[in-house]
C-alpha cells in the first residue's frame, strides 16, 4: 500500500546535515519525510530521534515521493556535483508541475543556475539553499539562504522562517533571489570566513611570536575582545581552541595540530568567481593562498634554511596587543567590504537585485561568520542604499582611520620579526589603494601600450590614444 501523503517537507540523503535539518523540521511541528540512499541510516534516525516530532520514513525514492503533500518539497543533502546530478535525474520524473527540488548543499552557483532552468522547463522549481551554522546550526538554527522562484519562497519560506536562527525575533533566512542568487551568497559568505579564520590566525601569530604570550594567555585575550567590537562566534572558539590542552601530550593543543589547513573549495570558488566579475578579494584571495602554501610541504621543507631575521618579543606587549587588535578589526571591515562589493558585483551581472543590508541580518545569527558588527553593517546599507563599499559609511572610515597607525605598526613589527601576515598586509593595501589620488596603474598602462598597443586615455582628454613608440613617438587617436 502506499503511504498517505502526510508529510510537509522530505529530506534525502541523511547525514550529519541532513539528519539535523530533517530533525529540526519535525521540531517545529513539520511532519518531515525521510530517505537515504542506505536505508539502515533512516531506520536508525526512526530509532534514536523518532520521538523528537513526526517523520514519514519511506525505503524507496517512489515511497519518499508519495509521502509528500503538495506542492511536493524535497530537500536533497548530498554531496555537490555529480551526486546532486543524479539524485535529481532520480526523482524529477517522479514529480509533478508546481513542486519543489532544494538543493541544501555547497552547490557551485552556475550549476545551481544551469539545474534550475532545466527544471523549470518541466514546470518544477528548484531552490538552491546556501545553508551555514555546521550540524549544531542545522539542527538548533542556521542562517538560510535560498534562491530561486518567487512561488518557490511562498511555499517554502514560513517553514525556513521556522526553523532558522533568530536575532532579535527575526529569522536569519530571506528569498536572496532568483535561480542561483542564494548558492552564491552562500559560497561569499565562506569566502569571508576564509578571511576571517586567516587575519585570526596572524593575529594568534603576532601575539605569540612577537607579543611573548602563551596560547593560554592570547585564549584570554581573545576572550577579552570577545566581550567587544570584535563579538563574534569565530573569536570566541578561538579563545576555547587556544585555552585546550591536549591530553596525550599535556601541551596546548595547537601545537600538536599539524599546521596544514585544508579547504573544500567554496573559497577557491570565490577567488575565482571575483576574477571573473573584476571585483578584487585580496583578503579571501590571500587566505585560499595562505591554506594552499601551508599544505606544500615540499616547498616548505625547501625553504627552511633560507635567512631571516631574528625574533624579539616586544617591550610592551600589553599595549602591542591592543594594536593588533585594532589591526585585525580594520582587516575585518575591509574583508567584509570586499565580500559585500562582490555580491553587488555579483547581483548586477546575474539581475538577481540582492537586497545588500538583508545580508548583513539574515548573517547576525546561526552562521559561521555571526558578528555584532553585521547589525552596523545592516544600519549603514538602510542609511544609504547606493553604499559603494563599507569604507564609505562615516562610521566605519572614522574606525578605520583610527585604526590605521596601529595597523601600520603591527605589519612593520611582522616584517621584523619575520611573521608573514599576508591577509593584513593585503587589507591595508587595499585601503591604501581606495585612498590614493594615484595609481601606479598609470605606468602599467603605459608599459601595455609599448608593447602592445592597448591604447591608453589620458586625464585631459575624452577617448582612447596610442604612442607610437617604435616610430617617431608621436601620439595618435584610437
Amino acid at each position: 500500500m502506499a503511504p498517505q501523503a502526510t508529510a510537509q517537507i522530505g529530506v534525502t540523503g541523511l547525514g550529519v546535515m541532513g539528519r539535523n535539518l530533517a530533525r529540526n523540521f519535525a521540531r517545529h511541528g513539520y511532519p518531515t519525510a525521510l530517505h537515504n540512499r542506505t536505508t539502515a541510516r533512516t531506520d536508525a534516525i526512526m530509532d534514536e530521534f523518532g520521538h523528537e516530532g513526526t517523520f514519514v520514513p519511506s525505503h524507496t525514492a517512489q515511497e519518499f515521493v508519495a509521502s509528500l503533500e503538495r506542492p511536493r518539497r524535497l530537500l536533497i543533502m548530498v554531496n555537490a556535483g555529480a551526486a546532486t546530478d543524479a539524485v535529481i535525474g532520480e526523482f524529477a520524473p517522479l514529480l509533478e508541475r508546481g513542486d519543489l527540488i532544494i538543493d541544501g548543499g555547497n552547490a557551485h552557483f552556475i550549476d545551481t543556475r544551469r539545474r534550475e532552468a532545466a527544471l523549470r522547463e518541466a514546470g518544477i522549481h528548484f531552490v538552491g539553499m546556501g545553508v551555514s551554522g555546521g550540524e549544531e546550526g542545522a539542527l538548533n538554527g542556521p542562517s538560510i539562504m535560498p534562491g530561486g522562484s518567487t512561488e518557490s519562497w511562498q511555499a517554502l519560506g514560513p517553514m525556513l522562517e521556522a526553523i532558522a536562527a533568530k536575532v532579535d525575533g527575526v529569522p536569519c533566512t530571506t528569498h536572496v533571489g532568483p535561480d542561483g542568487a542564494g548558492h552564491f551568497v552562500k559560497m561569499v559568505h565562506n569566502g569571508i570566513e576564509y578571511a576571517d579564520m586567516q587575519l585570526i590566525a596572524e593575529a594568534y601569530d603576532l601575539l605569540r611570536y612577537a607579543g611573548g604570550y602563551s596560547p593560554a594567555q592570547i585564549a584570554e585575550i581573545f576572550r577579552t575582545w570577545n566581550a567587544g567590537r570584535l563579538d563574534s562566534y569565530l573569536i570566541g572558539i578561538t579563545a576555547d581552541v587556544l585555552a585546550h590542552t591536549d591530553a596525550k601530550t599535556g601541551l596546548p593543543f595547537v601545537d600538536v595540530v599539524l599546521d596544514q589547513a585544508e579547504q573544500k573549495g567554496t573559497g577557491r570558488w570565490t577567488v575565482q568567481v571575483a576574477l571573473d566579475l573584476g571585483v578584487p578579494v585580496d583578503g579571501i584571495a590571500e587566505a585560499t593562498f595562505a591554506r594552499s602554501l601551508s599544505g606544500h610541504t615540499d616547498l616548505r621543507a625547501a625553504a627552511r634554511g633560507l635567512a631571516g631575521p631574528g625574533r624579539e618579543a616586544v617591550s610592551d606587549p600589553d599595549a602591542f596587543a591592543d594594536k593588533v587588535e585594532q589591526a585585525l578589526y580594520a582587516s575585518k571591515i575591509v574583508s567584509y567590504a570586499q565580500g559585500w562589493n562582490m555580491i553587488a558585483a555579483g547581483s548586477a551581472e546575474y539581475g538577481w537585485d540582492i537586497d545588500l543590508g538583508t545580508m548583513a541580518v539574515i548573517w547576525r545569527g546561526g552562521c559561521i561568520i555571526r558578528a555584532a558588527f553585521l547589525d552596523r553593517i545592516r544600519a549603514a546599507y538602510a542609511a544609504n542604499r547606493e553604499l559603494p563599499t563599507l569604507l564609505a559609511d562615516p562610521d566605519f572610515a572614522k574606525e578605520v582611520t583610527e585604526a590605521q597607525d596601529a595597523w601600520r605598526e603591527v605589519i612593520g613589527a611582522a616584517v621584523d620579526n619575520g611573521i608573514p601576515v599576508p591577509g593584513f598586509s593585503a587589507a591595508l593595501a587595499y585601503y591604501d589603494a581606495l585612498r590614493a589620488q594615484r595609481l601606479p596603474a598609470a605606468l602599467v598602462q603605459g608599459l601595455r601600450d609599448y608593447f602592445g598597443a592597448h591604447t591608453y586615455r589620458r586625464t585631459d582628454a575624452a577617448g582612447s590614444y596610442h604612442t607610437l613608440w617604435a616610430a617617431d613617438g608621436a601620439e595618435v587617436t584610437r
